[in-house]
C-alpha cells in the first residue's frame, strides 16, 4: 500500500473518532444530570443486514450478511457484521468468503446516513483445471475500508460506499465504488 493510501486511511479514521467521540461527550454531559432506568442496553440495538441471491448461466453467487447496530444516541450508531458467501462459475471456480466488519453510522440530519466500514473477510478460491492450465487454489485475506453515504428513510438507507483500500490487483470485488441498500430493524 502507497504511503499516500495509509495517509488517507488514517486521516479519515481520525475524522471518525473526533466525530464519534464528540458526540458521545456532548451525549454523556446531556445525561449526566437526568437518571433514566427505562433505558436498557438491548432497547438501543437493532439487527440486519442483508441477502443476495445471483443465478445464471453457469453462475451462482449466494451470500448471508447480517448485522447490529448499538444506537449511540440518535446520531451515531456502532455495530459489528458476518459476511458469509458462496460464487461459482461452472467449469471454471468455487468461492467461499467468510468474515467480519466493525461499523460505525452517523445521521447528521434523519434523512442523511454517513457510514464507515471496516470489513476483513478471507477468500478461498479454487480454479478448475483447463487444456491450457493446471486446477490450482487462490486464499487470502481481503481488507477494505469503505466510506459511504445514503439516504434514509425509516430504518431503509440507499446509498453508495467506495472502498478507500481498494487495489485492482487483489481485491475481492471488481471496483472500489459500490451501492448498497442498508436495512435495520
Amino acid at each position: 500500500m502507497k504511503k499516500n493510501q495509509i495517509s488517507i486511511v488514517f486521516k479519515s479514521l481520525f475524522m471518525i473518532l473526533i466525530l464519534l467521540f464528540s458526540k458521545l461527550s456532548f451525549a454523556q454531559e446531556a445525561q449526566k444530570y437526568v437518571i433514566d432506568n427505562s433505558n436498557h442496553f438491548w432497547d438501543k440495538v437493532q439487527f440486519g443486514g442483508g441477502l443476495g441471491l445471483g443465478i445464471g448461466s453457469g453462475y451462482t453467487d449466494i451470500s448471508v450478511m447480517p448485522s447490529a447496530i448499538y444506537n449511540v444516541n440518535e446520531i451515531v450508531a456502532v455495530g459489528v457484521g458476518l459476511q458469509f458467501g458462496y460464487l461459482s462459475s461452472k467449469n471454471y471456480y468455487d468461492s467461499f468468503v467468510y468474515g467480519g466488519s466493525l461499523i460505525t453510522l452517523v445521521n447528521p440530519i434523519p434523512e442523511v446516513q454517513l457510514s464507515a466500514e471496516l470489513e476483513q473477510v478471507r477468500v478461498n478460491t479454487n480454479y478448475d483445471a483447463t487444456p491450457y492450465r493446471p486446477s490450482y487454489s487462490d486464499n487470502f485475506w481481503n481488507t477494505a475500508l469503505y466510506l459511504g453515504a445514503g439516504y434514509r428513510t425509516g430504518s431503509v438507507t440507499i446509498g453508495a460506499r467506495y472502498d478507500v483500500l481498494f487495489n485492482d490487483e487483489k481485491s475481492l470485488y471488481g471496483s472500489a465504488f459500490m451501492p448498497f441498500v442498508r436495512v435495520y430493524f
